[in-house]
């Protein structure tokens, strides 16, 4: 019997091109395999190959998605493949970002079948884990030594057509797709054994896991906002001129600390937003409307605040990961509270 035909997606990195200074280049096919693709060919044994390697910049894909759709799209019609593979792309968030949004295309165009690779944080995974099967796999790099026997094992499934089982089973993230299915106990059984293991500190799995909110108590008011000082921070990606720290437009896996201290409002001569996820042209016009330092200079000047503190911290919010975010905001929130800031205005999009 011949051997299953899979096509797989790459970034940039991963093919050793090189990184964020070759994320732009443009899609491009290659014969047979290439990086990360030589573990999954192993593991396929004599079941199914990689006939050829899609490569595509992270930043190109995601600032020309149309664009890099229909090309990724006529490459793949090319090999006729019986599966194709993106990634995977574990917390990398524009690379998880391209790999679920390329192999949905390529699912909903070509009619075969998809799998991707990401961690449970990634953007991409909670953007498309209801329309693909996702791997789930570590944070970073380091865990490819796992995360390809997984994905293997389920790429084998769907090349067979065999029925994919529970996401504990097969090890892919949880899509929401409840079945029917018959249990051995009864289910006021299952829930008393379930309550006994709790009661006991015995580990037990819950059949209905509830999503868990992560809840911020607010800090008490500012108690006189003519002495405080005030700072901006903004997931709206507004940034100076040019956005010398190249903060991504995407899933941003950085943020900008910039001086305003000479600043009375900005304008589209010094500033503007590096944001892919919303019309720019009115936030570039003025960007006073995504960060008001001008309101702000205002209020400052009539005395209802002390002062605005003299530096801003910006990121997209735009696919970036709560991870990404989380770590930020810790980051430089130790800086405010270092240099007496009392109150934190945090503006979007």
């Amino acid at each position: 019997m011949s051997k299953k035909r899979i096509v797989h997606y790459i970034n940039q990195f991963f093919a050793g091109i090189g990184g964020e200074e070759k994320a732009d280049i443009k899609p491009e096919v290659r014969e047979g395999v290439v990086g990360p693709g030589m573990a999954i060919n192993t593991a396929m044994k004599d079941d199914a190959e990689i006939v050829a390697t899609i490569i595509c910049g992270d930043s190109y894909f995601n600032e020309n998605v149309e664009e890099a759709k229909a090309t990724i799209i006529d490459m793949v019609k090319e090999y006729n493949p019986d599966l194709f593979i993106a990634g995977p792309a574990f917390n990398a968030g524009r690379y998880g970002v391209a790999c679920g949004t390329i192999a949905k295309t390529v699912a909903d165009e070509l009619q075969i079948p998809v799998l991707s690779g990401m961690y449970i944080e990634n953007p991409g995974a909670d953007m498309f884990k209801k329309s693909i099967y996702i791997t789930q796999t570590g944070d970073s790099a380091a865990a490819m030594r796992k995360a390809v026997p997984d994905m293997t094992a389920l790429a084998l499934k769907l090349i067979r057509g065999e029925e994919v089982g529970s996401p504990a089973e097969d090890k892919y993230i949880p899509r929401g797709i409840r079945k029917n299915y018959f249990a051995q106990e009864r289910g006021s059984k299952r829930a008393v054994n379930m309550l006994l293991k709790k009661l006991k500190g015995e580990e037990f799995v819950t059949e209905y896991p509830m999503p868990d909110f992560d809840r911020v108590e607010p800090m008490p008011a500012v108690k006189d906002l003519a002495k405080a000082k005030i700072a901006l921070v903004t997931s709206g990606g507004i940034v100076p001129k040019n956005n010398p720290d190249r903060i991504e437009s995407s899933s941003a896996s950085k943020y900008g600390e910039y001086d305003i201290s000479s600043f009375d409002n900005l304008t589209e001569a010094d500033h503007e937003t590096a944001h892919g996820g919303y019309d720019p042209v009115y936030a570039n016009i003025d960007p006073d409307r995504v960060l008001p330092v001008d309101v702000l200079r205002d209020l400052e000047k009539e005395g209802v605040i002390g002062e605005l503190y003299k530096y801003f911290y910006t990121t997209v919010g735009n696919g970036t990961s709560v991870a990404n975010s989380k770590a930020f905001a810790a980051e430089f929130a130790k800086k405010l509270v270092a240099d007496g800031v009392q109150a934190v205005i945090l503006t979007s999009t």
